[in-house]
């Protein structure tokens, strides 16, 4: 088997990626960075990801960057985990359909709020997002009628939405904490591997922070 390398930063986007690399439950080595700057803008990164961000997961000789494009990969890498439905599956367009809704509009509408950023009103057909309030209603109508988004299973569109739900309700606080996103955002880090995951970041900041 190739072997797996994930570069992350314990409170990055990495923190996905990790959720997810826990929940394949392969081995896999990690490459944590202190912070944003000095190592992770060095030439051996950015020889890995030029962007000079995390997270990268190598598996073998393949770099993915890019957080959801790491969870598609690693659900079809590994199909033996049940993470995605198959590719003769009609749920499989389900799960590309949110899982790709997730990383770009849903994200940016968000990040959109968060920043106090302000698009003409008259621009909104050209980013394709519309507004934050359009993608919630969007995702709600789904979520009243699925415990998870493909069918009755979990996959890595749930990971990865679930996530981002979490960050946008309790981190940059622009997502209202209405049951239905709560619930469903529970439901999915109810998981083992979430609890894995989610102790090593934990102890990897805890220690980066008491190393200064």
């Amino acid at each position: 088997m190739s072997s797996l390398t994930l570069y992350t930063h314990p409170m990055s986007r990495g923190r996905t990626a990790r959720w997810m690399l826990e929940e394949i439950g392969v081995p896999y080595e990690s490459v944590a960075f202190s912070d944003f700057t000095g190592a992770m803008k060095a030439a051996d990164y950015l020889a890995i990801n030029p962007m000079g961000k995390v997270p990268a997961l190598k598996h073998g000789d393949t770099v993915i960057t890019e957080c959801a494009a790491i969870c598609a990969y690693l659900a079809d890498a590994f199909p033996q985990k049940g993470l995605a439905p198959a590719l003769n599956d009609p749920q499989r367009g389900v799960y590309y359909r949110w899982l790709f809704f997730a990383a770009a509009p849903l994200e940016a509408a968000m990040m959109e709020v968060a920043l106090q950023l302000q698009p003409k009103e008259s621009d909104r057909t050209a980013l394709g997002y519309g507004n934050l309030p359009l993608c919630l209603n969007t995702l709600e109508q789904t979520l009243q009628q699925h415990d998870f988004l493909c069918g009755n299973r979990f996959s890595a569109a749930d990971l990865y939405l679930a996530e981002l739900l979490d960050f946008g309700i309790h981190a940059v606080k622009v997502i209202e904490a209405k049951p239905i996103f709560t619930d469903y955002t529970a439901r999915q880090q109810a998981r083992e591997s979430y609890a894995r995951a989610t102790k090593i970041d934990d102890d990897l900041f805890a220690k980066i922070s008491a190393n200064g």
